[in-house]
């Protein structure tokens, strides 16, 4: 995994691409991950239709959970995700040279990446978590992603020291040529997280046909 760099720390905006490239990238259809081997005769979970993400930013008090208030910015070092045996590191990832958000080396099947140019983990706004569902030697690190259900939690440690503790509130699978990147990069203006892998269906020539993305909601940190 790549040092961290203290001056991405100090000044991070200036290290961030600016959020209307950002957006013209991610709301045109583009999905974020693109590959992983497809190569077990059993496919990875997919999300069930009860998972889906209720499309409305839900009034918390009403559903019984209490949100937590936005962290500042830090850089993200660690996810786990307890229900499907998750604990990774995290390295920081950009845009590829075709403007698709980049994932981990596909040879470091337990590593995920935060991408850098939406907001940190736990800050106000969407934070984005990608990994690769499999690769050629067997399942990585989001493999079990379509498995997870509503309530379940999803803890990302950062550089400061802070734990932000995500509560899952739906998870779907949507086509690459169809994705809707406004309800999943959206903002709801409170600190949410997608966590991002291929998934759908799969064929050689142009790989899985989908991305599952786990909607999630920072509901405490410690």
């Amino acid at each position: 995994m790549p040092s961290s760099h203290p001056e991405q720390e100090e000044e991070p905006q200036k290290k961030r691409a600016p959020w209307g490239v950002i957006a013209l990238v991610l709301l045109t259809g583009l999905a974020l991950i693109r590959n992983g081997s497809g190569e077990f005769a059993v496919g990875p979970p997919q999300p069930a239709s009860a998972a889906a993400a209720d499309s409305r930013l839900l009034d918390m008090a009403q559903h019984g959970t209490r949100l937590a208030e936005p962290l500042p910015f830090s850089l993200a070092e660690r996810v786990k995700i307890p229900a499907i045996q998750v604990d990774a590191p995290i390295q920081p990832v950009g845009l590829d040279a075709e403007g698709w958000v980049d994932a981990p080396p596909a040879e470091a099947p337990n590593l995920a990446g935060w991408f850098t140019g939406a907001v940190s983990p736990g800050e106000k706004g969407t934070a984005v978590v990608v990994g690769h569902v499999d690769n050629m030697q067997g399942p990585a690190v989001f493999y079990g992603l379509g498995a997870l259900k509503k309530g379940n939690r999803v803890e990302v440690t950062r550089k400061d020291g802070r734990t932000a503790v995500f509560e899952i509130y739906g998870v779907e699978v949507f086509e690459k040529a169809n994705f809707p990147g406004t309800k999943v990069y959206g903002s709801t203006g409170a600190p949410e997280l997608r966590v991002i892998t291929c998934g759908g269906g799969f064929n050689k020539k142009d790989g899985y046909d989908g991305n599952v993305v786990a909607f999630a909601r920072l509901i405490s940190t410690r």
